[in-house]
């Protein structure tokens, strides 16, 4: 099974100009804790993401209000992505091996297609398994990868170093 078959391909994304309010306005209005931020040039290349847990933190650290603080002071540079064309398996693996449970999706251009989530992988092991298909998605894989993305701080840094 290929990401593409499985991914949310409406996604809703900031620029890397907009504010957190924003990104927070979106997150509320589509259930989503993640957003992808898009260069403000117009090219619509992914520069960042921003999560909830980002948002929080930044308007903690700097105590500005969100409308006050840029989506590009508070959103990670470094995204791990997948490819539409990927399969599951692999983005499991990205998603275990970089303990996140959300992955932007390019096509074969580099123009961000969609997002591929944990849930979204779950649903489908359930389905799966609810219908008796042959799992692509298994139960396993999907727990495998859940617990690898909880692990405590601490524990990450603990497993990495033993």
């Amino acid at each position: 099974m290929k990401v593409g078959e499985l991914m949310s391909s409406e996604v809703k994304v900031c620029t890397d100009t907009d504010t957190l309010n924003r990104a927070a306005q979106l997150m509320w209005e589509f259930d989503c804790g993640c957003i992808p931020i898009i260069s403000a040039n117009g090219d619509g290349r992914l520069v960042g993401v921003v999560t909830d847990r980002d948002i929080a933190m930044a308007a903690y650290t700097q105590g500005k209000p969100l409308w006050a603080i840029p989506v590009g002071t508070a959103m990670a540079r470094s995204v791990i992505v997948c490819h539409a064309d990927d399969g599951i398996s692999h983005a499991e693996r990205l998603m275990r091996d970089n303990h996140i449970r959300r992955l932007p999706v390019l096509d074969q251009n580099e123009v961000l297609v969609g997002m591929l989530s944990l849930n979204d992988v779950a649903r489908e092991a359930e389905h799966e398994l609810a219908t008796g298909r042959r799992a692509e998605v298994t139960s396993e894989g999907v727990l495998q990868t859940l617990a690898a993305v909880c692990k405590p701080r601490g524990a990450r840094a603990i497993a990495t170093a033993a």
